[in-house]
């Protein structure tokens, strides 16, 4: 019995040694030296000031900005701590209440556009904190931005297509645009 009881103990104490404290690490000695920034979080810096991270999404509501897809975390939005999808039905009442007003929100700050609402300007993603939006939902926002910031469309559009990231690997996905990055080169262009 004791024999027994002194294997168990030193198979816990060894592998809690192993997978506890030398595996993880070796991971992240790995990963610094290999990934440094993706290790630690993909942190944009701009001015010396971490404004944020290029894997979670941000809120962005004022008109001459570009909107992100809606978050699904709750209380507060982009909450990487509470990351999960709505879990709504689509025949469910309040999902069909936050559709509604995200079109009518999205209808109010571009009156003049009757072009279709891409889907992901109006439905969050699976974890809540995407910080992509389509081609179609970057051009779809394409007037109400170049207007609020005086720009004339062609520049906000070439903007656009300058961070539009391919396929993953030309084959996984479809192309997106990282609203944070995104964002930040229209507040550089309006510095110049």
């Amino acid at each position: 019995m004791m024999a027994v009881l002194r294997t168990s103990i030193v198979s816990l104490v060894v592998f809690t040694v192993i997978l506890g404290i030398i595996y993880p690490l070796a991971m992240t000695g790995i990963a610094q030296a290999v990934f440094p920034d993706k290790a630690n979080g993909s942190i944009i810096v701009k001015n010396g000031k971490t404004v944020g991270s290029s894997l979670i999404g941000q809120p962005f509501s004022t008109p001459g900005y570009f909107w992100s897809r809606p978050s699904a975390t709750t209380p507060y939005p982009y909450n990487a701590a509470s990351s999960s999808g709505s879990n709504l039905g689509q025949n469910n009442p309040d999902l069909q209440k936050a559709l509604a007003d995200r079109i009518s929100a999205l209808k109010a700050a571009d009156p003049e556009n009757t072009k279709p609402i891409p889907m992901d300007l109006i439905t969050s993603s699976g974890s809540g904190l995407d910080p992509h939006i389509s081609p179609a939902a970057a051009l779809y926002q394409i007037h109400r931005v170049a207007k609020y910031r005086g720009l004339s469309e062609s520049i906000v559009a070439s903007l656009v297509e300058k961070h539009s990231e391919p396929r993953q690997f030309g084959i996984f996905g479809d192309p997106v645009i990282n609203v944070v990055k995104l964002n930040m080169a229209l507040d550089e262009l309006n510095t110049r």
